[in-house]
């Protein structure tokens, strides 16, 4: 099958070389004509050019995005839209807002052009030797699709779960959940830090992988980044929300479902991202107000 991938960031040109492999017609096309080069040095068509991309392929046509959730998305589909045919499929595989997602099928389906959502996890190496796959589209479309699909998975990584939406919105809460996960770890590993052993943290985030109930790919990725840096002295803990994890939160406040951890996480990252809070310095003076407790001065902080 012939397939356009708008977009050959990290994610974009690890999926063109995972489709490649699998035997598909895979065209690339980026905006910027360095990632372009990056496709074409592995063999494999390429263009800067948008209106270029839908001539060589075949109707219907295929495409399938991978640029950032947002105006990005938006862009592309203002751009795309003037030049597709009734028939032509597009597909979401970034981390879209399920409702922008709904939006945009709506003028899709207007004109007789069909969207398929799929979230996708695993990251770069996911991309490129294989992902887990949430998909979100008509049974129909996901059957036409499935033969394409599951190759570019591993066993079991491929799911169709529901209409249109749906893909993105299963993605949304995973990446919530993933949210909880990583915070849970990071605090077991700062108890560590801070007990009164000197503790190997490569040596626990590798025995911990092996058997323990807490083993899996985050914990594999923990003993990476400890392997790497022994005491992660090289970076500050700045982690930066990317939007999902809000998203879950906003969703749960919606539905009226409890999500402790998750936003607690999300949270913990807002905060981690401030070298100071007005709201720190208020419980400091409260505290010196009303029990005598001492504050830390700017002048103090080295």
């Amino acid at each position: 099958m012939q397939i356009g991938i708008i977009g050959l960031g990290k994610m974009g040109l690890q999926l063109a070389l995972n489709m490649r492999e699998q035997g598909q017609d895979v065209i690339g096309y980026n905006r910027s004509r360095d990632k372009v080069v990056d496709l074409l040095a592995e063999e494999i068509q390429g263009t800067d050019s948008l209106e270029e991309l839908v001539k060589r392929l075949e109707s219907p046509r295929h495409f399938w995005i991978m640029v950032t959730a947002g105006p990005a998305v938006d862009a592309v589909l203002k751009n795309l839209l003037p030049l597709l045919s009734a028939g032509d499929l597009v597909i979401d595989g970034g981390n879209s807002h399920y409702r922008d997602t709904l939006k945009r099928a709506k003028v899709l389906d207007e004109r007789g052009i069909h969207l398929m959502d799929i979230g996708t996890s695993g990251g770069i190496e996911g991309a490129r030797y294989g992902a887990c796959m949430m998909v979100g589209g008509s049974q129909e479309l996901f059957k036409d699709m499935e033969p394409v699909l599951a190759p570019l998975c591993v066993p079991g990584g491929l799911a169709h779960v529901g209409p249109t939406g749906a893909g993105h919105y299963v993605k949304m809460i995973h990446n919530g959940i993933e949210y909880g996960m990583m915070q849970a770890i990071g605090e077991g590993f700062e108890i560590l830090h801070e007990s009164p052993f000197e503790v190997n943290y490569a040596q626990v985030a590798n025995v911990w992988r092996h058997g323990s109930v807490i083993r899996g790919w985050l914990m594999d990725l923990t003993h990476q980044a400890f392997l790497e840096d022994p005491k992660l002295d090289s970076i500050r803990g700045v982690v930066h929300a990317s939007g999902e994890g809000l998203w879950s939160v906003q969703e749960a406040l919606d539905l009226s479902v409890p999500v402790p951890v998750i936003s607690a996480s999300l949270f913990t990252r807002y905060r981690s991202q401030q070298e100071d809070t007005f709201s720190g310095k208020v419980v400091a003076g409260l505290r010196n107000q009303f029990g005598g407790h001492a504050t830390v001065k700017k002048e103090e902080i080295k």
